[in-house]
């Protein structure tokens, strides 16, 4: 089995990662391989499926040319710094060019011990692979930048978490898995040739435009800065909370990176909490903005000896580039969430229109991912609401009224677009999902996978990969759950 790797960090020095294969598995069986993945990155289908394939990315075989390594970083955990990190279950078997020329890493995640796992078993079990699995491919569907799911194969182990579990494997795709913590790990041995180095590999690999600027550094954080502002926004657009925003999970590339307690909003909440170790709600979906421009600024922190020599002038440049990060957010957010109430052209009192609706959906219990898509179907065209026409949408507040009076006004701001309501309404359809991955639907999935079940896992992404559809005979999948259904909690994988 030929797998074209063209690796390139492994060529950095030693002190970048740790080399080692990964720990061979007892019984590995393959339990899906992402076939649209696969051919955009000009693997061969029938090699994937075959023994030499599951073995390879179950880890009980090293593929010519790989290069396997477990990545070294850093991190600020909760807020508490933690100096070395780096991949305890993961590993890096080497990067590929895709169909569109560009670089791709493919990693294992569970792969065995590490010498950064820590006392961890550098093991994952069946459930958080599954969840990565779908929950990566529906952003990717949604059209929001994201590591991937290549392949998930069982081992036939068991290993321990709060109970035996099926142990399982997860080869992802990325176009990097360089985080804000490998610039953190250098800066804090005060290794200023690696930060250098590290910096330069980025760039050429992922922005190579700024090197033309005045300086590149700088552009690059500018541009590092811009790609997570739009980052966020685009998660706060379908009700995405990351829930373990550390340093080490931000990816310098801007794409989602590390799904572990994850979960979309099911009731619009703000402050809403997944994550069973965020005691103090410190990732709540509103406060991601917040969080992405501090991990922002440990990222600066990191590369200001290659901004400038002069330490003072260093410190100003950054936080300089560290002030657009929200006017960027801003400018991001309020443009999602003008499409998504189907206003094309910014007004002023667009923003606090849309931020009162959301107001609205808080105090009501209101779900997020029905209201916005359930709002595209209705006519904007009237002077005052017609309650029969709105039904859809008011059923899903508490009081009703409040939707009403919001939907006055509402249309008062449509009738100075220039859109008709299908166009504005295939417009609002296209970024308004009608499928995201519910909770509720994740955990059935899962407990059906615990039984060798993983019919409900096909199902779900079959639905997901198509989230902009209506899906009629897949109605079921866009209901809320039951109140005996609701997910409070998202767990780790470790």
């Amino acid at each position: 089995m030929h797998l074209p790797f063209d690796n390139s960090y492994a060529k950095l020095p030693e002190r970048f990662f740790a080399r080692i294969n990964p720990t061979p598995v007892a019984k590995p069986n393959l339990v899906r391989i992402n076939s649209p993945l696969a051919r955009h990155l000009g693997l061969d289908l029938n090699h994937l499926t075959s023994l030499e394939g599951i073995e390879i990315f179950s880890g009980n075989r090293v593929p010519e040319g790989s290069e396997p390594l477990a990545m070294a970083y850093a991190g600020h955990q909760f807020g508490s710094w933690v100096p070395q990190l780096g991949d305890g279950r993961a590993l890096l078997l080497g990067e590929i060019i895709d169909a569109n020329g560009l670089r791709c890493d493919i990693q294992l995640k569970g792969a065995g011990h590490t010498p950064f796992s820590r006392g961890g078993d550098g093991r994952a079990w069946i459930g958080p692979v599954l969840r990565e699995y779908v929950v990566s491919e529906a952003m990717s569907a949604l059209c929001i930048p994201t590591t991937r799911a290549l392949v998930a194969v069982t081992t036939g182990e068991t290993i321990i978490r709060e109970q035996p579990l099926p142990g399982a494997v997860l080869t992802r795709t990325a176009s990097s898995h360089i985080r804000v913590g490998t610039f953190q790990f250098f800066a804090a041995r005060q290794d200023v040739q690696a930060l250098r180095l590290l910096a330069d590999h980025v760039i050429d690999r992922h922005y190579p435009e700024v090197r033309e600027a005045e300086n590149p550094y700088l552009a690059l954080l500018e541009t590092v800065i811009a790609r997570q502002a739009t980052l966020i926004a685009l998660w706060m657009g379908v009700g995405f909370i990351h829930g373990v925003m550390n340093t080490d999970n931000m990816s310098i590339s801007g794409e989602t990176i590390d799904y572990g307690p994850c979960a979309f909003m099911d009731g619009y909440d703000p402050d809403k909490v997944f994550s069973s170790i965020d005691h103090m709600g410190r990732y709540a979906y509103r406060k991601q903005p917040e969080i992405a421009h501090s991990n922002l600024a440990c990222f600066a922190s990191t590369i200001l000896p290659l901004i400038d020599k002069n330490n003072e002038t260093a410190i100003e440049e950054a936080k300089s580039a560290l002030n657009s990060f929200s006017s960027n957010f801003n400018v991001a957010w309020s443009s999602s969430l003008r499409k998504k109430v189907g206003f094309t052209e910014e007004q002023s009192g667009d923003f606090e229109l849309v931020q009162d609706l959301l107001h609205r959906m808080a105090v009501n219990k209101s779900d997020f991912t029905l209201t916005f898509r359930r709002l595209c179907e209705l006519p904007g065209r009237i002077e005052k609401t017609n309650a029969p026409l709105d039904s859809s949408v008011r059923v899903l507040f508490d009081n009703p009224s409040s939707f009403d009076e919001w939907a006055v006004k509402w249309r008062a701001r449509l009738i100075r677009e220039k859109q008709g309501d299908f166009e504005r309404q295939s417009e609002m359809r296209a970024v308004n999902p009608s499928y995201i991955p519910r909770n509720h639907r994740i955990e059935q999935m899962i407990t059906a996978a615990l039984r060798g079940d993983f019919r409900p896992f096909d199902k779900l992404i079959a639905v997901l990969s198509r989230p902009y559809d209506d899906q009629p005979q897949n109605a079921p999948y866009q209901t809320p759950p039951l109140p005996e259904e609701m997910v409070h909690k998202t767990f780790c994988g470790t």
